[in-house]
């Protein structure tokens, strides 16, 4: 076969030189975005920081502690989702862009005019005040720079600021907005080391003569040269150990504590684990559970990193040898290594020392293991419990205590003695011991933790309580709630002046599972967040006819099915 060696090299470099242009006409696309806002950006949160159950998938900024500043559309595209929820995001739009990406913005305080409209429209129209609207390109069209949303403090917000993300369009992959901002954020800080930790692996390893996990926090650290703090505490250890880090970060210029992107653990100079944030995928978003010491997190919550991959964990941000164990089996020193980077590089080092030390590894005794990679059932006269396949990350040894109570409906079960997370939903079975209400829709299942109470509901069937949760360590029990909820109107004489109509609903125990409020017996849009006990409907003069009187009507009704009404006649 002939082969024109001439003619192949040209055909490659035209082809090198497409894809390059394909890609540099990608990346400035990408680099040419504006900022959402017209302040200057301070972040309160970055990307990947931890929190309860969920990687943080965008970036928090800050709209100097008001609401109302306008948001503004990163580059050309469309509108492709708006949502409108009491929790989550509150107020969000999501914009796809010709370039593959999607930007969104949470926790706003309103709309633009035609949108806002157009929102209130299809509430209306399905009756409902939380809405999730899909949109084709046609419906609300953006060039680079168009105001679309007012910054607010919605839904699960802790205080105003806009949550901003960039996904990839196609698989809505969460990732580091910053990335694309750096030249705008300044920061010249590093991260900082707050604790270490070890784990002895279960039957295989013990940290001082102990094989439950070793913490501790740094206090006064001493630093041997810039950037390297090193500690000058004793542990011994023996056997196979995880090693695990308490680190934060800072940006310069704010207060505010932020995640680290890059975490990189050396023993004996050799790089053995390392993970790297730069993109989340929201079907693993809850193995941050895994990432975590999800127990020392329950209890006082702080989050440990470990640096060992469990085996039920699927995220995808790790490189390590050996899933990351150390197996300790020379009595000699094993030198560690923390590498701890931002994405600007500001960076900080961390040394300590492990001392190898021959001591007895204690051999768990486990009545009922439940094992990581198969479902698993407990079956007891009065308790039973199933855990499906691939909501554990590793195995661990069941136990369940029982303590009769006068208190409540069942005995009480406290479901082994340290927190475990799970990746999907189990089942709880209670037998109750006390079954003599008519509804029994008034039952549920109650979690104490700490003494206090938290309503998680459950199904009835036939003297007993079925519950599901994604987490074990709490104890739980059996209660009821009869009472309805209690709907207060606040201030109605001044409804009128003040354009709004106000409604405060508060409830004993299920919590409010539903509400719905009508004028003249029409379907009328009440606000609510979850921040919030009151609900608002605003005078709407498209809807409502001015020099009447209307009756309103307002229903609440909780998690128990116990539902409480409340009617007023205004004029309007």
């Amino acid at each position: 076969m002939y082969f024109n060696f001439k003619k192949t090299t040209f055909l490659m470099k035209k082809i090198f030189l497409f894809l390059l242009f394909i890609y540099a006409s990608n990346m400035v696309s990408q680099s040419a975005y504006r900022s959402p806002l017209d302040i200057p950006l301070i972040l309160s949160a970055n990307f990947g920081e931890l929190r309860p159950n969920h990687f943080h998938s965008g970036i928090d900024l800050k709209t100097q502690g008001v609401i109302n500043k306008p948001v503004y559309s990163i580059a050309d595209g469309y509108i492709s989702r708006i949502s409108v929820s009491p929790s989550g995001y509150g107020l969000a739009i999501y914009i796809d862009h010709p370039n593959g990406q999607t930007s969104v913005y949470g926790h706003l305080e309103k709309f633009a005019p035609k949108i806002a409209e157009y929102v209130k429209d299809k509430q209306y129209e399905y009756k409902t005040y939380a809405i999730d609207l899909a949109l084709d390109a046609s419906v609300f069209p953006l060039k680079k720079g168009d105001l679309f949303a007012y910054s607010g403090n919605t839904g699960s917000s802790g205080g105003p600021h806009v949550h901003f993300e960039i996904r990839n369009t196609e698989n809505q992959l969460a990732l580091d907005a910053l990335e694309y901002y750096k030249t705008e954020i300044k920061d010249g800080t590093p991260p900082q080391v707050k604790g270490i930790a070890l784990y002895p692996i279960e039957d295989k390893g013990a940290v001082n003569n102990n094989n439950k996990p070793y913490h501790k926090m740094i206090g006064n650290v001493q630093y041997q040269k810039k950037g390297v703090k090193v500690s000058s505490d004793s542990i011994f250890a023996w056997g196979r150990i995880g090693i695990g880090i308490y680190a934060i970060d800072r940006m310069t210029g704010t207060n505010n504590i932020y995640g680290v992107r890059y975490v990189r653990l050396f023993c004996n100079n050799k790089q053995i684990f390392s993970s790297d944030i730069s993109s989340i995928d929201f079907d693993k978003t809850r193995m941050i559970n895994s990432l975590t010491d999800f127990d020392y997190w329950r209890r006082k919550n702080v989050f440990f990193m470990k640096s060992f991959i469990e085996p039920g964990n699927k995220l995808s941000v790790y490189v390590a040898d050996n899933n990351g164990y150390i197996d300790i089996s020379e009595e000699r020193v094993y030198q560690m290594k923390y590498e701890l980077e931002d994405l600007y590089g500001n960076s900080t080092t961390y040394t300590f020392d492990v001392y190898g030390k021959k001591q007895n590894i204690e051999s768990s005794e486990c009545m009922q293991r439940m094992n990581w990679n198969r479902d698993n059932t407990y079956s007891g006269n009065m308790f039973s419990l199933s855990i499906p396949q691939g909501a554990l990350y590793n195995d661990f040894c069941l136990n369940v205590k029982r303590t009769l109570s006068p208190n409540y409906l069942s005995a009480i079960y406290q479901i082994t003695d340290n927190y475990i997370p799970l990746d999907k939903n189990c089942e709880m079975t209670l037998k109750m011991t006390k079954d003599s209400l008519v509804h029994k829709t008034q039952y549920g299942v109650v979690r104490i933790r700490n003494g206090k109470e938290s309503w998680l509901g459950g199904k009835y069937n036939n003297g007993a309580m079925t519950v599901r949760v994604k987490e074990l360590g709490d104890s739980y029990t059996v209660s009821y709630d009869s009472q309805a909820p209690v709907i207060t109107p606040i201030l109605p004489a001044k409804w009128f002046a003040q354009g709004a109509i106000k409604i405060k609903i508060s409830d004993n125990k299920s919590g409010v599972a539903s509400y719905r409020g009508t004028i003249d017996g029409s379907f009328a849009v009440f606000e609510h967040d979850v921040k919030s006990p009151f609900y608002i409907y605003r005078f709407d003069a498209k809807r409502l006819k001015k020099g009447e009187k209307h009756i309103l009507r307002f229903v609440a009704t909780d998690y128990c099915g116990n539902e409480s009404s409340y009617e007023y006649s205004f004029s309007y």
